[in-house]
């Protein structure tokens, strides 16, 4: 059993942290929470690390399946902020993931080549206004016309959609109380004739905006069914199937990156601040809350990497992904809200960026199925008797 880090993780954690030091330093990212608005030309940058393709197999134009060097991709890149996590799962997750695991053959060689070169982005376009957890109620009707699909109905949480190429939704393609049957995953252009987008203010994640999408009539190819013929009506295999359990690690991931950067920086801050005569770091209560919140960062970070090396080595790892899900945003947040203590005001003051990672953090635990929804799995499938 072996725990260290292999070499190519340490020289990409390195390449990432160089990049975002050029092209997304603290002030930028400020500039962009405070605007609500992060570039997509970022991508470029992104794209140029090599990262793209991590999740494509070669025979497809990318670098073959590395689960545990997307996720530290992600985990590094959400360091600096989330949204640039996020901008980065559009393209290796909600993308290529998604195509590779469901995808037709023709759409896994139109599509995969250019996710693996950071050409495309996706959103998902699942919840809707009074479905969340329970997609399988989902309202949006998808009705076949010949070599078309004409698209009605409404999508909540879409986030990304403004910068997305398409937005993978999930829509009722056949009878409404079939509910996991008759569901079909459909590829929506934003820019489509009938889609508009309202966008959503909240709290964190800001930068990367989430929207509301009304369609009316949108009009698409068949081709643009997720597997085509066979993904007709058969959309619910495809959403609950290997890219779910990955999405779990993507979330932890995320979590896990702003709650390694929330430590640095009260671990820095507790060496500079000075109170009664002395740097803060000296008094005790300052220093147990950081044993902690280190000792609670290495922990979930073992919790995620086991997951990595379950689902990259093929083996069934359901209820590790939830547990990883679960535990790490879980714990993510207690750790946020010690260091936002340690820095006391100044964690609770615009001009730190404290206050994002608490921002941004409330987010986790209800994002990618939530908390309650990861403990039922567990449960579940762990064969814990119902009644």
């Amino acid at each position: 059993m072996d725990f260290g880090e292999p070499e190519h993780i340490t020289m990409l954690r390195e390449s990432i942290r160089r990049m975002l030091e050029r092209h997304a330093t603290r002030e930028m990212m400020a500039k962009w929470d405070e605007e609500d608005k992060v570039p997509r030309s970022l991508m470029e940058h992104i794209t140029a690390l090599g990262v793209c393709g991590m999740t494509v197999p070669e025979e497809y134009g990318g670098l073959g399946r590395d689960i545990l060097a997307t996720m530290v991709t992600v985990e590094e890149l959400s360091r600096r902020s989330m949204v640039i996590g996020t901008l980065y799962l559009m393209n290796s997750c909600y993308g290529s993931m998604n195509i590779l695991a469901s995808g037709s053959e023709a759409q896994k060689r139109a599509l995969l080549p250019r996710l693996a070169n950071g050409e495309l982005l996706f959103a998902y376009g699942l919840s809707e206004p009074d479905v969340g957890s329970d997609l399988a109620s989902v309202k949006t009707r998808a009705e076949r016309r010949g070599d078309k699909v004409v698209v009605n109905g409404y999508k909540r949480w879409c986030s990304g959609a403004e910068s997305a190429d398409y937005i993978y939704a999930l829509v009722r393609s056949g009878d409404p109380d079939a509910r996991y049957r008759n569901l079909s995953l459909v590829l929506i252009p934003p820019t489509a004739p009938g889609v508009t987008l309202t966008h959503i203010p909240a709290m964190g994640a800001r930068g990367l905006n989430t929207n509301d999408v009304t369609l009316d009539n949108v009009e698409v190819p068949f081709e643009n069914v997720v597997g085509g013929e066979d993904g007709w009506n058969n959309g619910w295999s495809r959403l609950a199937g290997p890219a779910l359990e990955v999405e779990k690690l993507e979330v932890a991931a995320m979590a896990l990156g702003i709650a390694a950067q929330a430590v640095d920086d009260a671990w820095e801050y507790a060496q500079t601040r000075s109170q009664f005569g002395k740097r803060i770091c000296t008094h005790q209560s300052i220093r147990h809350m950081l044993a902690e919140v280190q000792t609670k960062l290495a922990a979930a970070r073992l919790m995620l990497y086991r997951g990595c090396w379950l689902a990259d080595n093929g083996l069934p790892c359901s209820v590790e992904t939830s547990m990883a899900k679960m535990y790490v945003c879980e714990l993510g947040l207690e750790i946020v809200l010690t260091c936002q203590k340690v820095m006391g005001a100044y964690g609770y003051a615009r001009g730190f960026d404290m206050e994002r990672h608490v921002r941004d953090m409330l987010l986790m635990p209800i994002i990618g199925g939530s908390t309650a929804i990861q403990k039922n799995n567990i449960v579940n499938r762990m064969g814990l008797p119902r009644q």
